[in-house]
């Protein structure tokens, strides 16, 4: 069998706002004073050698995180802080840099809601450097970034500015020759840009448009490692409640320990590929001791070992995900599966996906959600490349709950092809959607690129009649698109296309923006084919039981 493993995007990139560390080798003092014990307790920080995606030494700090001995020599697995949780590793003792370690605070231990003490160990204060105090800046913390506009001066002088007035454009390109810029022009003076939140206009400053952060809180629901009955109830006093009709997925972070911090799977085959997951994923405790877990690629069931899989495949009768196909066209296809009537298949997704996502976290209780597993077809069968999950009802408009894409099909444009089917879905359901937050951070850049692609790819269509130029709204561009407003109007704000110039709005396409899209688009040739979708949007709100 062929082993492939999919290398982990982004190795070695430090996240924004980490500390660069000297990169020379450090050496171990063997007289270091460790503990009173004499060794290396959880909970300690210090540098750790770890090789970047150039393939230089560096030596940034790291928490340890459980310790363990095999055969006489331990191992420490360690959280590079400031990194993503999917280079965390195991690593021995001489790839730690002793004379620089911090010990944990001791700390008077805080009941938790139950009045029992919490089972994560105290961690020493974070070290801020001098040059982010002098700055005022701060260590990045994950939050929903939202965007507000000021209003410029001018608009309380324009009359005619009405909350409700659309905000149209138009092309001034001359058609004779080629000028340096393209520009969409906004004819109605003084239009707030769309939003939801305050009618608002974009003013740059210094051509960058001003941004704020601002977090909005987001539904939690009970979590649990392995279904009980407790799945089907919401309160935490044991009183059964009604069956749920909506579900999120967001993760609750306050329930993170040690055991859920730290990878618990080594590696997955499934079919032809070997896994090495990410990220910490409830599969049973007896398993997670296993060198390989071994899943059957139609139904996704779980086996200690090859033999219990070839035994387990003479007998699954699976060629394709269970549920109904709605899509196919050359070898692609996308299945839709009930998370109430396939509860089984559901749940194993879910387990497999949590090997890969960190943001989000896993339910048992898959009733209130829909599945759509994309798959490439071959003479064996449908093999799942990938899926994202999304809720019967959604009050806040989402689309998309969970996405992904397996990592050995990364980087191969089948992310912006589930992304794209979402908002098919939606376009024939006649709402606008947008992806449940947070977004991980290789899913937001894949939103950002579908929406700048999508986005342009409109904007750059326009054709003018009878020689006025052409004119399009951002409602327009949203119901086109089916795009959220927030989501257009930051995308375009990412972009830096908006300006405010004599009393109008501008948005002004480069042409280094324009090459740059026409070359993103002659790289995309993954695209969905309306031609070839086959659904009927049902009304959840009327369906009691499902």
């Amino acid at each position: 069998m062929a082993e492939v493993v999919s290398p982990v995007p982004g190795a070695g990139r430090r996240e924004p706002g980490e500390v660069g560390r000297a990169r020379g080798p450090p050496v171990a003092d063997p007289g270091v004073a460790l503990s009173p014990q004499g060794e290396i307790i959880e909970g300690c920080r210090l540098p750790v050698l770890r090789r970047n995606q150039d393939n230089e030494d560096e030596w940034p700090l790291a928490e340890i995180l459980s310790v363990k001995d095999i055969s006489g020599r331990k191992l420490f697995y360690v959280h590079y802080i400031d990194f993503n949780k999917r280079l965390d590793e195991w690593v021995t003792h001489e790839r730690l840099d002793l004379k620089k370690i911090q010990f944990p605070k001791k700390e008077a231990k805080t009941p938790t809601k139950n009045g029992l003490p919490g089972s994560r160990p105290g961690s020493p204060e974070r070290e801020v450097p001098a040059s982010a105090q002098a700055s005022g800046k701060t260590l990045p913390i994950p939050v929903q970034i939202t965007l507000r506009f000021n209003l410029p001066k001018e608009r309380e002088a324009i009359p005619g500015g009405e909350p409700d007035q659309p905000l149209s454009s138009s092309s001034c390109l001359q058609p004779n020759h080629r000028s340096t810029k393209r520009k969409v022009e906004v004819v109605s003076p003084a239009t707030p840009v769309p939003s939801e939140t305050a009618p608002a206009s974009v003013f740059p400053q210094n051509g960058a448009a001003r941004r704020a952060v601002a977090a909005q809180p987001g539904r939690k629901r009970k979590s649990n490692c392995l279904g009980t009955d407790e799945d089907s109830q919401d309160s935490s006093d044991g009183i059964p409640s009604a069956p749920r009709m909506t579900g999120s997925l967001v993760s609750d972070r306050s329930h993170d320990d040690i055991v859920t911090r730290m990878k618990n799977i080594e590696c997955i085959e499934l079919g032809r590929h070997r896994l090495k997951p990410w990220y910490f994923s409830p599969y049973p405790q007896e398993l997670t001791t296993l060198p390989v877990l071994y899943l059957c690629e139609f139904c996704l069931k779980y086996g200690r070992s090859l033999k219990c899989l070839q035994r387990h495949l003479t007998k699954c009768d699976l060629r394709h995900p269970p549920g109904n196909e709605i899509y196919r066209k050359g070898t692609i296809s996308f299945f839709e599966i009930d998370g109430r009537k396939n509860k089984s298949y559901s749940q194993n997704l879910c387990l497999l996906a949590k090997c890969f996502l960190d943001h989000k976290t896993l339910y048992y209780d898959t009733d209130p959600f829909l599945f759509y597993v994309m798959t490439e077809y071959d003479c064996k069968g449908f093999h799942i490349v990938g899926y994202f999950s999304k809720e019967k009802e959604s009050t806040e408009d989402y689309n998309v709950a969970c996405i992904l894409t397996l990592p050995p099909y990364q980087r191969r444009g089948y992310g912006k092809l589930l992304i794209e089917f979402s908002y098919e879905l939606s376009k024939v359901e006649g709402k606008t959607g947008t992806p449940e937050k947070p977004l991980s951070d290789l899913g937001l850049l894949s939103y950002r690129s579908y929406w700048s692609q999508t986005i342009l790819e409109i904007l750059m269509g326009l054709k003018s009649e009878s020689g006025e130029r052409p004119q399009i709204t951002i409602n327009e561009i949203s119901e086109i698109t089916s795009i959220k407003k927030e989501d257009v109007i930051s995308t375009l704000q990412y972009l830096n296309l908006i300006n405010y110039y004599k009393g109008q709005y501008i948005l002004t396409l480069s042409e280094d923006i324009v090459d740059g899209h026409e070359r993103a688009m002659l790289k995309r040739l993954l695209r969905i084919d309306s031609k070839c979708l086959h659904f009927t949007p049902k009304d959840w709100s009327k369906r009691g039981k499902w």
